[in-house]
């Protein structure tokens, strides 16, 4: 159960559909391993699924001009500006569904530093898991499921 937690999370981290907040507080409900052991398989899982976009947005520059390549340049320069508009602190918002992932691959088109990137890509994301994870444990233990 453990891995699969990691295989959601992770997929959950990147273009690929993913239910790990579900199968995180399912976890925590059920009562069979210890909530911090769950955030921590969750939270690795999902930054190394940020750390695959934040590699994609070091390359993606080399195929932006093809003719298959899902996003058009003034949409690449916009994304671009923005992140440098509000710069490295937004990878705290990283954990966030819809903007969370272009974040991480923004990050990499911007050459952001990885021990910056990783440092706050895992402070949100844990913080984000932690607060579910006690969100579902709160829920269990008031319905009397653990």
């Amino acid at each position: 159960m453990l891995f699969a937690l990691f295989l959601s999370a992770l997929t959950s981290a990147t273009i690929l559909p993913g239910t790990s907040e579900v199968a995180l507080a399912a976890l925590v409900a059920s009562g069979d391993h210890a909530p911090w052991w769950l955030v921590v398989v969750a939270t690795a899982g999902n930054v190394l699924g940020s750390c695959v976009n934040w590699g994609l947005g070091l390359y993606i520059d080399h195929f932006k001009d093809r003719r298959w390549f899902p996003v058009s340049p003034d949409a690449l320069d916009r994304a671009s500006d923005w992140f440098g508009k509000y710069g490295l602190w937004s990878l705290l918002l990283a954990w966030l569904p819809i903007i969370g992932d272009p974040l991480t691959l923004f990050a990499g088109v911007m050459r952001v530093r990885f021990l910056h990137f990783i440092v706050l890509v895992t402070i949100g994301k844990a913080a984000r898991y932690a607060m579910i994870a006690g969100g579902a444990g709160w829920i269990a233990n008031l319905l009397g499921y653990s």
